[in-house]
């Protein structure tokens, strides 16, 4: 991280990020008892902020956190830090935990205050390396707890599928629960067949990836056929191409899978027409 995307907010405070100090009482790092989101930046703005808004409080919502500022404060906030720390490509990072109570009880004090935090990374996003070659996804056995839904910050069974999946030589691990691909660690998974893109329907086993989202929208709207339903990994195999989403990747191809090859191991004119289409997009509406 540069010096000058160091900054944080922190309960309504902007301080170098060397500076953050959150409880050890805190319920977040206790319990994984707290909610993120994770938005892009291109040209110093935030790009599809509403989506990633609505979904952080339905997030909140659906585990009993009050958000401590209203939607518009939040991304006021989100868009001061950005001005402040020059960001002009990258991520911003919110994290809202239910708080730091006294001491540490599976039942959280009544009076208990949410903790708001967060930071930026530089992160090249419009020329990601592995877009003009593809990636490697490795998959593996989905560990999940079964609200998946809910964007938490119990991230344990993801970390150690990346690990495994770094250790393997791919980029990203799928996760696979009765055959079926559910999505990737840390971001929605796609596969292109003679139907049109394919993609995991939205239910408590995946999460409702927004970048994914404004994604099909955009290939519905291009003439692209989308698809909702389950694949399996000899399914994804035998596609035309494959690709994955996410605020961090927008929309990157898949160009092998467990060593294998898919299509014929380069990136797909589907994929790469949809991400000039979600960068047009990214570009037009971000605020």
């Amino acid at each position: 991280m540069s010096a000058s995307t160091a900054i944080a907010y922190l309960n309504g405070r902007f301080l170098p990020l060397e500076d953050v100090r959150i409880s050890p009482l805190d319920r977040g790092f206790l319990f994984a008892d707290g909610i993120y989101e994770v938005a892009a930046v291109i040209d110093g703005r935030l790009v599809d902020s509403a989506s990633h808004l609505a979904r952080l409080e339905r997030s909140t919502a659906a585990i009993g956190i009050a958000l401590p500022l209203s939607l518009a404060d939040i991304e006021a906030a989100q868009k001061e830090l950005v001005a402040r720390s020059g960001l002009t490509e990258g991520l911003v990072y919110l994290q809202i935990t239910r708080g730091a109570d006294a001491s540490r009880d599976f039942i959280a004090s009544p009076d208990i205050q949410p903790t708001l935090f967060m930071f930026m990374q530089d992160k090249v996003l419009v020329d990601l390396p592995g877009v003009q070659t593809g990636i490697a996804v490795a998959t593996m056995p989905d560990l999940r707890w079964a609200r998946r839904d809910i964007k938490s910050v119990g991230l344990l069974a993801q970390a150690m599928a990346k690990q495994a999946a770094n250790e393997a030589g791919a980029q990203e691990a799928w996760m696979v629960e009765d055959g079926f691909v559910t999505e990737g660690a840390s971001s929605t998974a796609f596969i292109v067949t003679d139907e049109g893109i394919v993609t995991r329907p939205y239910s408590q086993s995946v999460l409702a990836g927004c970048t994914g989202a404004a994604l099909t929208a955009l290939a519905e709207e291009s003439g692209i056929a989308v698809i909702r339903r389950a694949f399996t990994v000899d399914e994804a195999l035998a596609a035309k191409e494959a690709f994955i989403t996410s605020a961090s990747t927008l929309c990157l191809p898949v160009v092998r899978i467990d060593g294998q090859a898919v299509g014929d191991g380069t990136p797909g004119p589907v994929a790469m027409r949809l991400r000039a289409l979600y960068l047009d997009f990214a570009r037009a509406t971000a605020v």
